[in-house]
């Protein structure tokens, strides 16, 4: 290494990741670090490809190496990610770096359509993603998706049947729905509609994901239970609405994932339906039919990060409805997934003990 790459790996040393607190240098982030005649070029490795502070790293870089280096040089930035992983080395899932578990302590606040649309901003991030569908008995991945005619394929691989997801919009798609008829009711004890789950777990060849989301049946329930028996979760999503009924039910689903024999951390709570918007002479007024801010104080009282608000919008139940997956994430579900990507890779950092 001569002088110069030491002085800018010195100076770029004193650049901090937002998230992690700690300088990108130590943490391993800045890789291929070249330098010619006109040109300093390097690549700055990022925890997740939903980094919502991407610029503002790049920015902080080039003005490092601009004060305390030089300014002879042009500076080429180049950026990629490599998403951390999550969870313990399992025979389970292998290639599945991140499991996020999207709950809700109710039904009817949303939790599937906030799924799916995770899952799809995820990936339009650039991340290899999967979405489970755990609802054993209310299935919906299927219809939100337009893919209730469509059946997984079936492989063995070394005397052992796998079930291959379906892909549709670049996310894997697994769920009961497709295996079963969706016209008819499946009546099942706890104990078989776990083991179901269990199956769907196990069985299932997702390859190498960066993200796998899984959509839980509303309440606290033994599918909840089997789910971190069986595997290691990186973490969950709480899904409410700002009703008050609807946060008694989220606090219990918090509460849940706190208890000492489950410990899986809330990467954060998402309030659904918080408003709808109608036009008004001077601007836009919004309306909260369902209460204000209830989420937000309600992960401000668990001490829990508050990921955002989604507003009522026809589009999103039209969609959902027929089947239909935009090819572009909307603003809410956006900026909600660059946040709950941040919170996993802070989730995943290594600590100094």
């Amino acid at each position: 290494m001569n002088r110069l790459q030491a002085r800018i790996l010195q100076a770029l040393s004193r650049v901090e990741d937002p998230d992690l607190k700690k300088d990108l240098v130590s943490l391993g982030m800045i890789e291929n670090l070249y330098i010619n005649d006109a040109t300093i070029s390097f690549t700055i490795v990022l925890t997740t490809p939903a980094c919502p502070l991407q610029e503002v790293i790049k920015q902080s870089c080039i003005q490092a190496i601009r004060q305390e280096v030089t300014n002879d040089f042009e500076i080429v930035i180049n950026l990629m990610s490599k998403v951390t992983s999550g969870r313990h080395a399992s025979s389970i899932l292998p290639g599945v770096k991140n499991i996020v578990a999207i709950a809700s302590g109710k039904g009817g606040v949303g939790k599937s359509t906030i799924a799916t649309h995770l899952a799809l901003a995820l990936s339009n991030h650039g991340a290899d993603v999967g979405l489970l569908d755990a609802d054993i008995f209310g299935p919906s991945i299927p219809t939100m998706w337009g893919c209730q005619t469509i059946k997984p394929t079936i492989v063995e691989q070394a005397g052992k049947r796998h079930i291959i997801p379906i892909k549709k919009n670049n996310v894997k798609l697994l769920s009961i729905g497709f295996l079963s008829n969706m016209q008819e009711a499946i009546v099942w004890r706890g104990p078989m509609a776990s083991a179901a789950f269990k199956q769907l777990l196990q069985d299932a060849d997702w390859g190498s994901l960066d993200y796998l989301l899984i959509d839980l049946p509303p309440g606290t329930s033994d599918i909840h239970l089997t789910l971190v028996q069986t595997i290691s979760i990186t973490g969950a999503v709480v899904v409410t609405t700002p009703q008050k009924i609807a946060l008694i039910d989220a606090q219990k689903a918090i509460a849940m994932f706190k208890k000492e024999q489950i410990k899986v951390p809330i990467l954060g709570l998402i309030e659904n339906m918080s408003y709808f918007l109608t036009a008004k002479k001077g601007g836009i007024q919004p309306h909260y039919i369902f209460g204000k801010d209830g989420g937000k104080l309600l992960a401000e009282k668990a001490s829990i990060p508050f990921l955002g608000q989604i507003p009522l919008l026809p589009m999103i139940c039209q969609q959902g409805d027929l089947g239909v997956i935009p090819s572009n994430t909307m603003f809410p579900f956006h900026t909600i997934a660059q946040m709950l990507a941040q919170q996993i890779a802070c989730q995943n950092a290594p600590t100094d003990e």
